[in-house]
């Protein structure tokens, strides 16, 4: 039997590969897989060698004094599937890229490429789940994902809470949906109950997800794949990040590239706002929601610039394509 290790660095990679993982199920089943992965690799039956927050750290302070623990992860890794190293060309045989514009930096290196599309980004699920026991009284969304990591929520939740406390004060008509891990999501429903909103909740669950996403007139993300997955449900959004000043010298050094949103970066202009380290607080990211609340035109051209870029990230089989590339080479 063959094996696949499928190694993920952190949540949205686990649930990328999951959308692979479930294609090349439905063409080849005498396959044995193992993985460092989270709760969606995990949900197909494949069990990981340890947790993957064990190792999913933010920022170079938090790695640099996590640094043995991540090396012996490391090492424990390496024993598993790495004694193959010396079989392989130059490491890599062929890469998958999400998105066009990477394939000529591949090209240029001679490494075998091909783009698939976002897998994300496709829309084949048909969802008949129920939200309205979830969202009552016919209120509108806003939809807030502050990330997947215990460090990214630790420092984006209380900007978040008092974001809300300003919304309340002129707005009554909106539920805010807090989008979590299944990890996490205890934890950001014992804050929003001890603030002692009502008009806020908490949802883990992938499917009802989906379908509140759908139905969000607005959402609040932190800088990451999500932000695709916005922008494929028709929904404007704003882009918040704020990480260690120190890490964010670091990563201003070394990353050349004006915006954080991936939509941004394509465009090459600020379609979804971005509040970014002091910019990202909870008056800023009132003042841009409730200014974009007040012009409906901005809102709506959001979405018509977001879903131009956005087409040329789709192939509308991406799954299919990479799962095909893989079962080519085994």
């Amino acid at each position: 039997m063959k094996k696949i290790f499928v190694l993920t660095g952190e949540p949205s990679g686990d649930k990328l590969a999951s959308k692979v993982i479930s294609q090349v199920r439905n063409s080849k089943s005498d396959i044995e897989y193992l993985s460092v992965g989270g709760e969606h690799l995990k949900s197909l039956g494949i069990k990981s060698l340890y947790d993957l927050n064990e190792v999913t750290y933010l920022g170079f302070t938090k790695v640099l004094l996590n640094i043995f623990k991540i090396k012996k992860k490391i090492n424990e890794t390496v024993d598993k599937i790495e004694y193959r190293v010396k079989k392989l060309k130059s490491f890599l045989d062929h890469v998958l890229l999400l998105f066009p514009f990477e394939k000529k930096y591949f090209d240029k290196e001679n490494i075998q490429s091909t783009f698939t599309g976002h897998p994300l980004l496709e829309n084949n699920e048909k969802s008949k789940i129920d939200i309205s026991q979830i969202i009552k009284d016919h209120k509108k969304i806003i939809s807030i994902f502050p990330g997947s990591r215990r460090s990214e929520i630790d420092v984006l939740l209380p900007i978040l809470i008092d974001f809300i406390k300003l919304m309340n004060e002129k707005y009554n008509d909106i539920f805010y949906v807090f989008h979590s891990t299944t990890e996490f999501n205890k934890l950001i429903q014992d804050k929003l109950i001890k603030v002692g909103f009502k008009n806020c909740g908490s949802i883990s669950d992938e499917k009802i997800k989906s379908e509140i996403l759908k139905s969000s007139t607005f959402a609040v993300a932190k800088s990451g794949t999500i932000s695709l997955e916005i922008c494929n449900a028709k929904v404007p959004s704003i882009v918040i990040y704020k990480m260690n000043s120190i890490n964010y010298l670091i990563i201003k050094m070394l990353v050349k590239v004006k915006y954080a949103n991936i939509i941004n970066i394509a465009a090459n202009e600020e379609i979804i706002p971005e509040l970014l380290q002091s910019n990202c607080n909870s008056k800023n990211i009132f003042n841009n929601v409730d200014s974009l609340f007040e012009n409906n035109e901005s809102m709506l051209n959001q979405i018509d610039k977001s879903q131009e870029i956005l087409k040329n990230f789709k192939t509308n089989q991406s799954p299919k394509i990479a799962a095909t590339v893989l079962t080519n080479s085994l």
